[in-house]
């Protein structure tokens, strides 16, 4: 069974919004290594709407000159949104209707885990649904003061196992956590 697989990047004090403003002073090849490392081990992309716009906006016109461009653009992406009609960059297809279950049955196909990038509003609501799998946190040693955090006021109380923990020579520490029941 495929998993489903969510990496952040993270300030200390939860924020998750808009990480190329304040990430690039941590970003070193330590980090670089636990990226390009999670992305081998998945084929498909699963965002939510805001993610997937931002994204489409910065790779679906570049060519496959730049290796992050040929990436996005190649690989498969799963879109969900309630709000979207269609989706027009390559490999991309909308995801609608009974997220859970068609997010259930395209975990029991065959490939590599699935993972997603940003969109802190899907990973709040597939952990709320028990579809989350493995959860990575980038946490960069800066406070920010204000933006869209992680997990906002309302969410629901869902214990987590620490699977591992790697510090970066920057200060980053990569977290990775596994749901579990109660």
């Amino acid at each position: 069974m495929r998993k489903i697989v969510a990496s952040l990047f993270i300030s200390l004090d939860g924020v998750v919004e808009a990480p190329e403003k304040w990430n690039f002073a941590y970003f070193n090849d330590e980090m670089g290594q636990a990226v390009g490392a999670q992305m081998a081990k998945s084929d498909t992309l699963l965002l939510g709407r805001r993610t997937y716009q931002d994204f489409a906006a910065a790779f679906a016109n570049q060519g496959n000159d730049d290796p992050m461009a040929a990436a996005m653009n190649n690989i498969p992406k799963l879109v969900v949104s309630t709000t979207l009609d269609k989706v027009e960059w390559q490999n991309s297809t909308l995801v609608r209707g009974d997220i859970a279950a068609d997010l259930a049955a395209i975990k029991e196909q065959p490939g590599k885990d699935i993972s997603i990038s940003g969109s802190s509003t899907l990973v709040r609501s597939l952990l709320e649904l028990g579809l989350l799998d493995e959860l990575q946190l980038l946490v960069h040693p800066i406070v920010l003061g204000n933006g869209q955090r992680l997990f906002t006021d309302g969410t629901s109380r869902k214990p987590l196992k620490l699977l591992d923990s790697k510090t970066f020579s920057t200060g980053v520490v990569h977290l990775t956590y596994q749901p579990v029941d109660e």
